[in-house]
């Protein structure tokens, strides 16, 4: 009989090697805020030794990040994931999901509602309003957010990308005529290809140069992280499929830029056990992988400080983490370096920054700190999620740190572009 994705947990032994290494236990001290401790409320949802509407168990297990820091330290080789993912389901079916949580997810479900929405963000974007209302309130954090969506204003970063179309420019159809390697698919996404359609530019342009044909796959959709993390795996499942079909048979690679996507799109096959679903999951690549397997090859020099921040999702969950640093070792005169908290959680976590802003908080105060007292400090951090950009970013501007941030791709792009002229 199926457990749902409890069994992921029979292997812990309650050691304690994930307490250090979990956000949210070094932000409370609070055991029932580690994943030991989160564990021993799972076990006992699932022998109904505990209720699922149990105050005390619905606020520990929601103030979990879900970043599966906890994973790579786990001698016995826990699942936790998989687990937290069955208890959230469980809580979902029992209380259903915060008001905040369904209206949030009800727009993610549907193109016709997130396409408008976040077009609208992009035009208060373009205003500069964001970035002057920008500020450590819960308003002036969500303007900064919305503000460090937007492309890095340094006059280095200015000059290297005078050709980088801007965000209102249709996309390129056709970026691979000239190239003659295997074939790529981009996963486009929803605030990726929204807020972040630069990056999707300089992905294409990037796996071009160094040999991919691009290709172009309609009928996307939101990959349905954002509901699986909260318990709603019925709307994930469903967003799954579709995307499945909509990239079955259609290229060699599936390219993500956004880690959170690749995560889920990786695992598809443990929502959707469909031939399409699981010939999904086994194409998806990071675009960093994809770009480190060719070597990257090498731009024009960018003498700048970048702290590489690890998004959790590549990482923790698709074991990615060499990639993205040999992306940016291929920049001459690029320094990079990773400081201490790097591999942490930044807050951010989907929707987690929404439903949990006080936590969010406070996990993401020893990164900013980390930053702010960095020596020599950093002109930019470098990471391949939006959330952890947005995150980030928001939180540079409310600490008053002149710090910008980007994705590796954009840097590499950057390169690329200064060898041109």
């Amino acid at each position: 009989m199926s457990r749902g994705g409890f069994e992921a947990l029979d292997p812990c032994v309650h050691c304690g090697f994930c307490l250090p290494a979990c956000p949210t236990y070094l932000a409370t001290g609070d055991e029932s805020d580690s994943p030991r401790g989160r564990i021993l409320l799972m076990r006992a949802l699932e022998r109904a030794e505990l209720a699922a509407d149990d105050p005390a168990v619905r606020q520990h297990l929601d103030a979990c990040l879900g970043c599966r820091g906890c994973e790579p330290v786990c001698p016995a080789g826990v699942g936790y994931g998989r687990g937290l993912e069955a208890a959230r389901e469980l809580l979902a079916d029992t209380n259903g999901l915060p008001p905040l949580a369904r209206l949030t997810l009800a727009v993610f479900r549907r193109p016709a509602a997130w396409r408008p929405a976040f077009t609208l963000a992009r035009w208060l974007r373009a205003t500069g309003l964001p970035g002057i209302l920008a500020g450590k309130s819960r308003v002036g954090f969500a303007m900064g957010m919305l503000a460090s969506s937007g492309q890095w204003s340094g006059v280095r970063g200015q000059r290297s990308r005078e050709r980088q179309s801007p965000d209102h420019r249709p996309l390129t159809t056709d970026p691979s005529q000239e190239a003659s390697g295997p074939t790529v698919a981009l996963f486009t996404g929803c605030v990726m290809n929204t807020l972040f359609r630069r990056v999707h530019e300089a992905t294409r342009r990037t796996l071009t140069r160094n040999g991919y044909r691009v290709v172009e796959v309609r009928g996307q959709e939101c990959c349905g992280a954002l509901h699986e993390h909260a318990g709603d795996r019925k709307a994930a499942r469903e967003l799954v499929t579709r995307n499945a079909a909509a990239f079955r048979g259609q290229a060699d690679f599936i390219a993500v830029n956004s880690a959170g996507c690749g995560a889920l799109l990786r695992d598809a096959a443990h929502l959707d056990s469909s031939p399409a679903a699981v010939e999904m999951g086994s194409r998806v690549r990071d675009v960093s992988e994809l770009l480190a397997s060719t070597g990257p090859l090498p731009g024009a020099p960018l003498p700048i400080e970048v702290a590489y921040d690890a998004p959790c999702h590549l990482e923790h969950a698709q074991g990615v983490g060499g990639a993205p640093l040999q992306l940016l070792a291929a920049i001459p005169e690029l320094m990079v370096r990773r400081l201490p908290g790097s591999d942490r959680c930044c807050g951010s976590a989907g929707i987690f920054s929404l439903l949990q802003p006080a936590m969010s908080r406070a996990v993401l105060e020893d990164k900013i700190q980390a930053l702010a007292t960095a020596d020599p400090r950093p002109a930019l951090v470098a990471t391949g999620n939006p959330g952890c950009l947005m995150q980030i970013g928001a939180g540079l501007r409310a600490a008053g740190l002149p710090i910008g941030v980007v994705h590796p791709v954009e840097l590499l792009d950057w390169s690329y572009a200064g060898a041109e002229h």
